[in-house]
């Protein structure tokens, strides 16, 4: 069997974490359902621009779902 690892983000990790506690299973088995809803949809042009997006966003910004407690939020940018 082969395996992949994945490097998250804390903010990334704690809303993982909080669906699999809530679903009562492990990380991993989140993580699998993605990439079989991805996979199951890599043949779409759609799809394939996203995975690109990501990859490239991911440098510099969290993905929506993360938790923001690094980002700035409006009314501390209002000074």
């Amino acid at each position: 069997m082969h395996s992949i690892k994945i490097h998250l983000e804390q903010e990334e990790y704690q809303p993982l974490l909080r669906l699999a506690e809530q679903l009562k299973i492990d990380p991993a088995d989140i993580l699998y359902a993605g990439l079989n809803h991805v996979m199951q949809q890599s043949g779409e042009a759609a799809m394939q621009q996203e995975i690109l997006l990501l990859k490239s966003g991911r440098q510099t910004q969290l993905p929506c779902w993360a938790d923001r407690a690094r980002e700035i939020h409006a009314y501390e940018s209002m000074t």
